[in-house]
């Protein structure tokens, strides 16, 4: 749908250019998505969800209230070996913020928990050609990736230290 839009802009905005000899006005011209940005709003990688109180599952909900876009990114994690085996979003909000969340889910696959948080929203927003009102979109999917990581890794401190309580007193505690 960005595409039709865009491409039909760009026609009326040149057709207007041939027909009419004075300049075309710069500002006057609708801002344009980059061709990542509408392959990935349009056929998005991995939406869905995963089962939020699945061990190996972490989940990141971020949001930008000056805008209104939401974001839930979640990871699936091999317990063994700590890789990244899958990932999903939902996103609520503009074309650049959906776009953004897809390529994040993307480049967390396969990839170790640490070094998943080195992704930048910087490269994000390179990757995509984000213009720099957009960029919020990018620091969402970086911000969304720490929340996820960050939240599985709360669930695995959380069940040693439950099980702790429930071990009997020991000999030297009665």
């Amino acid at each position: 749908m960005l595409r039709l839009g865009s491409k039909r802009l760009l026609r009326q905005a040149t057709a207007a250019a041939v027909a009419a000899p004075r300049p075309v006005q710069v500002a006057a011209m609708p801002r344009l998505y980059h061709e990542n940005v509408i392959d990935h709003y349009n056929n998005p990688r991995n939406v869905g969800s995963f089962e939020k109180n699945d061990a190996t599952v972490g989940t990141g909900l971020v949001g930008a209230p000056a805008c209104g876009d939401v974001m839930k990114l979640q990871i699936k994690v091999d317990e063994e070996t700590g890789q990244i085996v899958d990932a999903c979003f939902k996103t609520f909000g503009c074309g650049s913020a959906i776009a953004s969340s897809s390529v994040a889910t993307e480049w967390v696959k396969g990839k170790q928990m640490q070094e998943v948080l080195s992704i930048k929203n910087t490269e994000i927003a390179k990757h995509l050609s984000l213009p720099p009102v957009k960029l919020h979109c990018s620091m969402l999917a970086e911000d969304a990736i720490k929340a996820a990581v960050k939240d599985y890794e709360a669930k695995r401190t959380k069940p040693s230290a439950a099980s702790e309580a429930e071990l009997p007193p020991r000999a030297a505690d009665v």
